[in-house]
């Protein structure tokens, strides 16, 4: 674990606070860290999603994309999705066309496919632990976490295809960093859990910031850094409500 997460300290502009450790761990806030867990896995995949629909493929691999979501998108924004998670889209990463006109394309399918395969599955896991725990999904609001960072991204192509990306290793770094935060404090099933995700969410960050290094024409580092000092604030902040990426209670 300490060699998966040594890079991500160095990433990282600043360690979580003992204080929001503190507060999540506290049995009455299990649940809402839960749901909030579940829903960052899935807006994780939803963001590799649009990527893909945004940069990478045309409308008929896109609608293939909204397909692949959308058990998953019923089942929290509409709650009338009943049956099976895991269609058969083993093969879907195979199935879709990357557009021949942009360089980069290919390589953000192949990676952003793997990426919404293995959060959707995460989604799942985390929807299990609930279920085996009477922790009923519900509702809750978006933390600031996100929005923080987003709101920096520039509105011209194609820098503001390389913002997000950033932003995307950050908060993937964030995320494996509070599993190793957590883990510890943790009963036996969730720690497990969340050290099993160590690894897959460490590569995360990893593709975002070749992604973004690839599409750059310049280095990328003076960004990096910029958001790497918007993205410690926004951790070592005050904030009104503990979600899995909020600041200081």
């Amino acid at each position: 674990m300490e060699k998966l997460l040594a890079p991500i300290k160095i990433f990282l502009h600043c360690e979580t606070p003992k204080e929001w450790v503190s507060e999540a761990i506290k049995p009455e806030n299990l649940a809402i860290l839960l749901v909030d867990h579940a829903n960052c896995e899935l807006k994780a995949a939803q963001t590799a999603m649009l990527l893909m629909r945004k940069y990478a493929v045309d409308k008929t691999n896109g609608a293939a994309l909204l397909a692949w979501l959308k058990p998953y998108e019923d089942f929290v924004y509409r709650r009338d999705f009943e049956g099976e998670f895991n269609p058969n889209h083993s093969g879907l990463g195979k199935k879709l066309q990357a557009r021949p006109d942009v360089d980069f394309a290919a390589d953000l399918v192949n990676k952003m496919v793997l990426l919404i395969k293995e959060e959707l599955h995460h989604f799942q896991q985390v929807l299990e632990i609930m279920q085996q725990r009477g922790i009923e999904y519900q509702n809750v609001s978006a933390g600031r976490y996100a929005k923080g960072l987003m709101k920096h991204v520039r509105t011209y192509e194609p820098q503001a295809l390389i913002d997000k990306l950033i932003c995307g290793a950050y908060i993937e770094a964030r995320s494996c960093e509070r599993f190793a935060k957590l883990a510890p404090y943790l009963d036996e099933e969730l720690n497990k859990f969340y050290i099993s995700l160590l690894r897959s969410e460490a590569r995360h960050y990893q593709d975002y910031l070749a992604l973004a290094q690839t599409i750059a024409a310049e280095d990328i580092n003076e960004r990096v850094q910029f958001f790497g000092e918007v993205e410690a604030q926004l951790i070592v902040g005050g904030d009104n409500e503990l979600r899995f990426h909020s600041g200081v209670l």
